[in-house]
């Protein structure tokens, strides 16, 4: 709370003289009726999870006073998206959806209707915003539309994915590192610092980049080296659109509890090897498909039993390797008792690249809040991950 206080102080400063501003907001088991002291045209709210919350933007409102909690939600920030735009957060104590939304006739406040949801259906509304207009609101007191046109050629659009940087001599295996999260996606929020998943994974994946150059012995790329957003299927594929030999998806967990701590390792598997990584896969998925396989000359029977040849040894090497991972961390980076775990990740799902999913530690504990913060802590993670990576390609290069 410490944090969203200090946010909107920052911000204030932004604050329209005619904007409406935020007058209350009433929180029932059923609905949230957001109200303001001036007329609102237009508002869009959708779902984020790890952690579970609801986002409401208001274009041309300001913050308001701190709201009580109440029902199924824990808390309520708000803060100044940008220069216009206030944004209310949500953070839910149990999962709810948007059912429907509408303004009252004045534009003055905005009901929200919610209800219960379970993880799956959760993470199903968290793909998609919902936008409520304020009633006839783009017939109020605008001027005749005019009867001429004017239309501007904006060229074809760019087709295919990004293609990141490659870093390192030419020739050496190559390992793309993928930061979880980015842009509008904050992922987990630290309610120990306000530290976001998505800041914290960018710092590891660049110190493990930086690691792994310094070594000499493979190239690296990054899905992301700055705050964009990426969408899920897309993270992988870009991995095999350059021909990756491994793939590592970095994130920060979340828990219930503060007392939860420490790295875990997840690869690929359809069967979960417990509820909590299944719930986990749930939250982190977006689409469960597998990317970018080029098998246009088989037929439909041929193709389903190489993918599965294909992901079988994949998936083995992928488990072979979280267990070096472990082993050359000892005493860099400590790890859950349970350190190795398996659910089906889209993330992982390229059926040809070795692919780990490294849950660095947990957002919600401050003594892994503060290791992850540090540059100390950082670096820790990269060696660990660079000594397990020059093994593995060393074995490889062996084997041949």
């Amino acid at each position: 709370m410490a944090f969203a206080f200090a946010l909107l102080a920052t911000l204030a400063p932004l604050s329209t003289v005619d904007a409406a501003g935020v007058s209350g907001i009433e929180i029932g088991d059923a609905r949230i009726v957001v109200r303001f002291d001036d007329a609102v045209a237009t508002a869009s709210s959708f779902a984020l999870s790890g952690p579970d919350r609801i986002a409401l933007d208001v274009p041309g409102a300001d913050p308001g006073r701190a709201a009580a909690s109440g029902g199924p939600v824990a808390t309520v920030r708000q803060a100044r998206f940008d220069a216009r735009t206030t944004r209310i957060v949500f953070d839910l104590a149990s999962p709810v959806v948007v059912r429907s939304g509408s303004f009252a006739p004045d534009g003055r406040s905005l009901t929200l209707d919610l209800a219960p949801a379970d993880p799956d259906s959760f993470g199903a509304a968290a793909t998609g915003a919902r936008t409520y207009y304020k009633p006839s609101v783009t017939a109020m007191a605008q001027p005749p539309r005019s009867r001429y046109s004017l239309t501007v050629p904006l060229g074809p659009p760019r087709n295919g994915l990004p293609r990141p940087k490659i870093y390192g001599p030419a020739g050496r295996p190559l390992v793309v590192i993928d930061a979880g999260h980015g842009g509008h996606d904050p992922g987990a929020i630290s309610p120990v610092s306000g530290k976001r998943e998505k800041d914290v994974t960018l710092a590891v994946a660049r110190a493990i980049r930086d690691e792994l150059l310094a070594s000499g012995r493979v190239r690296v790329a990054l899905t992301r080296e700055d705050d964009t957003f990426i969408i899920l299927q897309d993270r992988a594929a870009i991995a095999r659109g350059i021909k990756a030999d491994m793939f590592i998806s970095i994130h920060a967990d979340s828990a219930p509890v503060d007392t939860a701590s420490g790295a875990t390792i997840y690869t690929l598997s359809e069967v979960a090897s417990d509820r909590q990584a299944q719930a986990l896969a749930n939250r982190e998925n977006k689409a469960d498909i597998i990317n970018g396989v080029d098998l246009g000359g088989e037929n439909k029977e041929i193709a389903s039993i190489l993918v599965d040849l294909a992901q079988r040894e994949t998936m083995n090497t992928s488990a072979q390797f979280a267990t070096l991972l472990k082993r050359e961390s000892a005493g860099l980076v400590p790890f859950r008792t349970d350190f190795h775990r398996m659910a089906g990740f889209a993330v992982l799902k390229a059926p040809d690249t070795p692919a780990i999913l490294l849950e660095v530690g947990y957002v919600t504990n401050a003594d892994d809040v503060a290791r992850l913060s540090s540059t100390d802590g950082q670096r820790r993670i990269a060696q660990g991950l660079r000594r397990a990576i020059e093994i593995h390609f060393a074995r490889r290069m062996a084997s041949r």
